[in-house]
């Protein structure tokens, strides 16, 4: 039997799929799970963009584009940085790629080559440690924690750079945490990158979705970022894989090279649909659901804290909450099999988000469902943690 490549031992399973399959397999036993865990929305894609997308199925549409996708949705996807950010961004810069994930993967390919380094932010997006190993590059993963909103500053890039390292990587507003960079700091973090000869990489898949606070981009304060973006979160088109990504204008030729060697092209038919995505009707309807999730967050928040869940940072974007569980468990995974399994509620542990022991306390919840289905899955959870009360004065 041939061998794997060494790579494949650096990459683990993302847990969190192995959870829904888990709670997929229970609901096809009858059991009722309440589903907290995956970062996807109730909400159906929105009716104009499928229709688009019908169109372009129907007229045909299902050959090849571009590598760098097709031109009316780059422009489209420009126009969307002028009305919402007032920014000029040359549709040449932007890149349509086959989800997030595939824009970040021609990054790395571009940046990283053998034992490079990229720091990233611990806890953090697992399969980005993943896709710099990849690339056999070294992901540096930096242990933050609630006093810089778990985020990378400055001091970190003065830390952990070294003679190897190429680029760092952010996310505004962030997954597992949703905090949220200011301007002010990307800046400092981009002239940080820059002074050592560097790249930073801002993944910006959520934006749009925050809450108490303005839309912004990082190219608003630097212009040599490379930016990932994607048609997932705030346009609600996960099952579409479609994304996309801006790089400074000297890297383009590159990335258009990788993109037809890596992929060819992203989907055409959803190419056509996210055309769709900009239109004033489809901006007003995401919008109603921006704010939806913001009330789910603020009633989510409010539930966790009086179970007695400790929420160390203030969440101001995408969908998720980042709770310690220390004052239940010393082990959240076993927490979190637990609620599955006892409760029917779905949550994903903490050491999916990091390699750091610090997260191992805390589960990412996602406030991807009703009120009324948020309220039911805190009763259940406060169903079992007062059953582990009774059962702990029993014991003692």
């Amino acid at each position: 039997m041939p061998r794997h490549a060494h790579r494949i031992a650096q990459i683990e399973p993302f847990h969190v799929m192995r959870i829904l399959e888990e709670a997929r397999r229970l609901e096809s036993t009858g059991r009722e799970v309440i589903h907290l865990e995956v970062g996807e929305p109730d909400f159906p894609t929105p009716p104009l963009i499928i229709e688009a997308g019908m169109r372009a199925l129907a007229e045909g549409r299902t050959f090849y584009t571009g590598a760098a996708g097709l031109p009316e949705l780059r422009e489209a996807i420009s126009g969307f940085y002028q009305s919402r950010f007032g920014l000029n961004i040359d549709p040449a810069r932007i890149i349509v790629t086959p989800g997030a994930s595939g824009a970040l993967q021609l990054i790395l390919a571009l940046l990283v080559g053998r034992d490079n380094e990229v720091l990233l932010t611990d806890p953090g997006y697992p399969c980005n440690r993943h896709l710099v190993s990849l690339f056999e590059g070294k992901p540096v993963n930096i242990p933050v924690g609630a006093d810089s909103r778990f985020q990378l500053t400055p001091d970190h890039i003065d830390q952990y750079w070294s003679s190897q390292t190429v680029a760092a990587l952010v996310a505004s507003p962030a997954n597992p945490t949703g905090t949220v960079l200011e301007l002010a700091e990307i800046a400092d973090l981009a002239a940080a990158c820059r002074q050592r000869g560097g790249a930073l990489i801002v993944d910006e898949i959520y934006q749009g979705l925050v809450y108490d606070r303005p839309h912004e981009t990082a190219l608003a304060v630097a212009d040599d970022l490379f930016i990932v973006n994607s048609f997932s979160k705030f346009f609600q088109m996960t099952g579409w894989r479609l994304g996309w990504l801006v790089a400074p204008p000297e890297h383009v030729a590159a990335l258009e090279k990788l993109a037809q060697n890596l992929f060819l092209a992203a989907p055409t038919p959803a190419q056509y649909a996210a055309l769709a995505a900009f239109h004033p009707q489809t901006l007003a309807l995401l919008e109603e659901r921006r704010q939806t999730l913001d009330q789910r967050r603020q009633y989510l928040a409010k539930q966790l804290t009086e179970l007695g869940f400790i929420l160390p940072a203030c969440a101001q974007g995408a969908f998720y909450l980042w709770a310690d569980a220390s004052a239940f468990t010393d082990n959240a995974a076993d927490l979190a099999h637990r609620l599955l399994h006892e409760q029917g509620v779905a949550v994903t542990p903490g050491l999916d988000f990091g390699v750091d022991t610090r997260c191992h306390p805390f589960l990412r919840f996602a406030y991807t469902k009703d009120i009324s289905t948020i309220k039911k899955s805190g009763e259940l959870i406060a169903t079992m943690l007062a059953n582990n009360r009774i059962a702990t004065i029993f014991e003692s």
